[in-house]
């Protein structure tokens, strides 16, 4: 099992190379969307991280994480400043988590049936949480490259593409 430790500085990890990137964006790469390629754009990809992470962070202490209860602030969406300062609070809220916390219980719910509007609760722990934060948030990532791409801007290589990819890719080269 991964340690929790390693877990949550590798989210950390994300979350600033997340904020690196959109350091290096103007307004329009980040807030343009093309309905052509896609209904969200850079900015609405980072704004539903930052939602998921923010469920997390705010569920944490009680041990309930309701990730369909996203806060979904438009304003992340469009505003480079408003995401980084999100993000960076995100960062903040992961250094204050410990070692003991990866095994705490949770439970979580996520993506409930639209006919039905009572949750379903499912039994998880934090480090399991962060498993599945870095998981998502990297596929949202190479989403965001993509995005980019198609406007004609270049990520750094590594963005957007699993850790355990990229040691795959080390140990082949």
């Amino acid at each position: 099992m991964q340690r929790s430790d390693t877990l949550i500085a590798d989210n950390i990890e994300l979350i600033e190379q997340g904020v690196e990137l959109i350091e290096r964006l103007d307004d329009s790469l980040y807030s343009n969307t093309n309905p052509r390629y896609s209904i969200s754009g850079v900015g609405s990809h980072f704004r539903h991280c930052i939602d998921f992470y923010d469920s997390f962070l705010s569920g944490f202490k009680s041990g309930r994480i309701n990730y369909d209860a996203r806060e979904r602030d438009c304003r992340v969406a469009v505003n480079r400043s408003a995401a980084t300062r999100k993000m960076n609070a995100i960062t903040d809220g992961l250094h204050s988590l410990r070692l003991v916390d990866g095994q705490k219980d949770l439970q979580v719910t996520l993506e409930n049936s639209v006919y039905n509007d009572s949750p379903v609760w499912s039994r998880s722990s934090v480090a399991r949480e962060l498993q599945s934060l870095l998981s998502h948030t990297t596929h949202h990532y190479a989403l965001i490259a993509l995005a980019l791409r198609l406007q004609g801007f270049e990520t750094c290589s590594e963005f957007g593409i699993a850790p355990s990819t990229l040691a795959h890719l080390k140990k082949a080269s």
